[in-house]
């Protein structure tokens, strides 16, 4: 046994399945041996020797993986989609906030181009020549993609965290900042839509688009979440709720950074490119249908997370 215990610690992956077999049935019987000598000679060397024998062999044969690594995919598998459900009404009320501004900005935009310079001030009228110009800004050229792909993702997580941090101002910064990137985003599809370019800038969104607009809206409901404890701590006092539900807030924000790590390659690489209409329009329908699947349906067969919760 201390021949294969030896051999398996200089390379794991060199025992074959008789070897492995062999090392099963030693262990039984030195386990056995063990019992016997710490009960009749608890004192002598060899019932220190077996005792260190079995340690080392114990390790071999019951090595799990790193903890770190099984928390994470603990994480990934049950957790993150757990919480996102419990979460999923103060998500929609984030999507709510973005959503009516940015209709109600593209339409007042499209009825009238001039309001644009009301909704965005008088900074946006280089964007406005272009666009009169029959000109869209976002061709990236093929030699700086990569870097624009890296700016693109630190700027997502930027606005992400700025959405989440919203939250201890009682949910206001939080509200301010989904409804002006709606209305941002309105006011420009509608100033786009009476130059006939909208299709254009809804083909290089489409791809990356699905992805990253729903982590800002999971964001925006985290940010929600927190505001709303500070307001209605219930039971809690307000500094509990608050930590409560920070720490709740902050596992799904960090559980987020992946998803905008792709989203960001693909808007980098894949939404500026010469690719068809068809792939990018594709490639956003799967990548949603995916996002989706996996966080209102994993982890339903395993425990609960625990949230505290209080529905808005």
């Amino acid at each position: 046994m201390e021949e294969l215990v030896r051999q398996a610690q200089r390379s794991p992956r060199s025992l074959a399945g008789p070897q492995l077999d062999e090392l099963g049935t030693l262990y039984q019987a030195v386990t056995a041996d063990l019992a016997l000598a710490q009960r009749d000679f608890p004192n002598q060397q060899v019932t220190l020797y077996l005792n260190q024998l079995v340690g080392r062999a114990h390790t071999l044969i019951y090595r799990g993986e790193p903890l770190r690594w099984r928390q994470l995919k603990a994480f990934y598998r049950t957790q993150f989609p757990q919480l996102y459900r419990d979460l999923l009404p103060y998500t929609l009320a984030a999507f709510v906030l973005f959503l009516l501004p940015a209709l109600v900005a593209g339409m007042a935009v499209a009825v009238n181009p001039d309001t644009i310079y009301v909704i965005e001030g008088p900074g946006i009228a280089g964007l406005v020549e272009e666009v009169e110009r029959g000109e869209l800004w976002t061709d990236i050229a093929p030699g700086v993609r990569s870097a624009a792909s890296s700016l693109i993702m630190t700027n997502n997580i930027q606005v992400m965290f700025l959405t989440f941090a919203g939250g201890l101002t009682g949910g206001l910064l939080t509200l301010w900042v989904m409804a002006s990137n709606g209305m941002h985003l309105g006011a420009i599809f509608g100033l786009l839509s009476v130059h006939g370019l909208a299709h254009g800038l809804a083909e290089f969104v489409v791809a990356h688009g699905v992805i990253e607009l729903s982590v800002i809206f999971l964001a925006g409901g985290c940010g929600l979440y927190i505001g709303d404890g500070l307001i209605r701590p219930r039971l809690l006092s307000r500094k509990d709720a608050l930590i409560q539900r920070t720490r709740t807030g902050v596992q799904l924000i960090l559980g987020c950074v992946p998803l905008l790590v792709i989203a960001g390659l693909i808007e980098g690489f894949l939404s500026p490119s010469a690719a068809p209409w068809w792939i990018k329009a594709t490639t956003g329908l799967v990548t949603g249908v995916l996002l989706y699947a996996y966080w209102l349906g994993a982890g339903r067969q395993a425990p609960a997370a625990t949230v505290e919760r209080n529905a808005p």
